[in-house]
């Protein structure tokens, strides 16, 4: 019997007892879920462990004989048939409100769930479970409802046996929507969701076994999308449990395991080409070596796969600062962070590719500000070494990079107008002046104008204009110290946009004499002002 055409069993029914005197099995279901409802409403719950005990081995006892009857066509038979196809629509759901309840009921919830899965076939299971994920009442939407039926998606992804990867692929964005759910309406203190994210990595072992016993092209597809799961798990796990950083290692670290399994390597996450190339694969499209995924795939209206990996990007930086934060991450990963940083430092293109990518971390409110400020000496360690600046007649490479880097820069701002720490906004505006003196010299002053320009605070216009001021200063430093050698340098350089132009004098301007017209508004633009005189 396929799963559309099942109908559906309203055990609060009136005219279900009634129907029931015809099968037994009917009337003996009513009773125990009445006695389980019963229980739970009045507040027994030592009186509802019982009912649900005895509503398990109900139910073992209708599974069993599912399986021992010979006769398949016999009316016993049919009967015990018509009791597992109408509970398994609605019991995984019953049961999984009861497991908040208790450690034991929880248990006994899982065990409801497992007999199903002996029952039912791997498909139908998969979309039973979807089901009841999907469709929790707002008081029922705990991390504890969740967590038999992630463990019950997790037993039988283990049983699929053909078109592995498809099946997978349509739970995986039910599963990532429901933790992405929980993760943003987390109380404080709900310890539930430590046992939710374990039994997600769970999933992520069930999907791994699965990708060991394949080959090929479905071997890679499937190896993709589980990279793609494990990155949406990490940034899950740090904006629900990243302020506990002790707490999150060992998470972490079983996390990181799965990078290796999937080929990534933190230079590739960092970047950004890892993430591109795992998408690829999962959308059916090709992406040569080298090569960056068009942005437009991430938000393809058809394919709700890719939709629901909204923090993908997120995670593969966070990978990497989970790394940078424990050296026991960082050997799960079996990386060495000092190359990796190294080869940032040295290579400017990758080095503008991780600046752009951390913009996820620092724009990213809901991520506790000590991650931010671990990300934030994360930049520093990769913009502060002795790297060479000899390419600003080589700046159209950076011109791809321009608009990730200019995001990054608006995302540092936010982190040094609202971190609550003076650490955290110090590290985080030296940042921003490293990151501006890495932009090449004929780009970097129309990226402080965009900045001022793009500002709604006076302070941190004073702070974009007092940049200007000091850029000023250092080039005519330069003009005196090196001459008529500066001057025909920038002669020769037809892309050049040097300081000491017409530009700060515009740039003041634009401050003491407002585009929308009338004197600057004061006391709130104050700070610009005074900056600007």
């Amino acid at each position: 019997m396929s799963i559309d055409s099942l109908p559906t069993l309203n055990l609060s029914d009136p005219n279900l007892l009634q129907s029931s005197s015809h099968h037994p099995l009917l009337l003996r279901l009513r009773q125990a879920l009445i006695s389980c409802s019963s229980s739970i409403e009045s507040g027994d719950f030592q009186r509802s462990d019982k009912s649900i005990g005895e509503l398990v081995d109900f139910l073992n006892s209708v599974t069993d004989a599912v399986v021992s009857e010979p006769d398949e066509d016999s009316p016993e038979h049919d009967a015990f048939r018509a009791v597992i196809d109408a509970l398994s629509f609605e019991l995984p759901k019953a049961v999984a409100r009861f497991a908040c309840v208790s450690r034991r009921c929880l248990e006994i919830a899982e065990r409801v769930i497992d007999r199903f899965i002996e029952i039912c076939s791997p498909r139908d299971m998969i979309s039973i479970l979807c089901e009841a994920l999907d469709s929790p009442s707002t008081m029922f939407k705990v991390p504890g409802y969740f967590v038999p039926l992630l463990s019950g998606l997790s037993k039988v992804f283990m049983s699929i046996q053909r078109r592995q990867f498809e099946q997978v692929k349509a739970a995986v964005p039910v599963i990532v929507n429901v933790l992405k759910a929980v993760s943003s309406e987390l109380d404080d203190g709900d310890t539930d969701y430590e046992d939710l994210l374990t039994r997600s990595i769970d999933i992520a072992k069930s999907v791994q076994a699965v990708c060991l016993k394949l080959e090929d092209e479905g071997k890679e597809k499937l190896q993709a999308l589980l990279g793609l799961y494990v990155l949406e798990i990490m940034a899950f796990v740090s904006i629900g449990l990243g302020y506990k950083v002790s707490s999150c290692l060992s998470l972490m670290s079983q996390l990181t395991y799965f990078l290796r399994f999937c080929n990534l390597s933190y230079l590739g996450l960092i970047t950004g080409c890892d993430v591109d190339i795992i998408i690829a694969p999962v959308v059916g499209v090709t992406v040569k070596a080298g090569q960056r995924l068009p942005s437009q795939t991430m938000t393809e209206d058809g394919d709700d796969l890719v939709g629901c990996f909204a923090h993908v990007k997120h995670g593969a930086c966070l990978a990497v600062i989970w790394g940078f934060i424990s050296n026991e991450v960082a050997q799960a990963a079996d990386e060495d962070l000092a190359a990796v940083k190294a080869k940032l430092s040295s290579d400017q293109t990758k080095r503008w590719q991780a600046i752009g990518m951390l913009r996820n971390i620092f724009s990213c409110v809901n991520l506790p500000w000590e991650l931010k400020k671990q990300a934030i000496n994360f930049l520093l360690s990769i913009v502060d070494g002795n790297v060479s600046r000899q390419y600003d007649n080589e700046h159209m490479e950076c011109l791809s990079d321009m608009p990730s880097i200019f995001a990054t820069l608006q995302a540092i701002q936010m982190v040094i107008i609202y971190a609550p720490e003076a650490e955290i906004r110090r590290n985080a505006f030296h940042a921003l002046k490293k990151v501006l003196a890495d932009i090449p010299t004929s780009m970097r002053f129309d990226t402080l104008t965009a900045l001022i320009k793009n500002s709604d605070s006076s302070s941190m216009m004073a702070i974009l204009i007092d940049c200007v001021r000091e850029e000023m200063r250092m080039e005519n430093c330069q003009r005196i110290s090196r001459g008529n050698q500066v001057i025909q340098a920038q002669k020769n350089s037809c892309h050049s946009t040097a300081f000491w132009n017409d530009g700060p004098l515009e740039l003041v301007g634009l401050v003491l004499r407002p585009p929308k017209g009338g004197p600057p508004s004061l006391p709130e633009y104050g700070d610009a002002v005074i900056l600007s005189l």
